[in-house]
């Protein structure tokens, strides 16, 4: 095995883990609700979506996380 290997492997290797880190990272945000917009109780923002109770983001965090991982293999 040569240098040229080992660095790419190595570098292959950090990558991923940075790339999954950052992907979950992402997927809890947004599964925390966190940068969604403050209002009103009741007031919807106009064009936006109604923001899905806590539950239910967790679990499309969830399946969205293991979809990425079948997917990258």
């Amino acid at each position: 095995m040569n240098m040229n290997q080992i660095i790419n492997m190595f570098t292959r290797l950090v990558m991923r883990r940075a790339m999954n880190w950052g992907i979950n990272k992402g997927m809890d945000q947004l599964s925390r609700g966190k940068g969604q917009p403050t209002g009103q109780p009741g007031e919807q923002p106009e064009g936006q979506p109604r923001p899905r109770n806590d539950k239910q983001t967790r679990d499309m965090a969830k399946k969205m996380r293991t979809l990425g991982r079948m997917t990258r293999r």
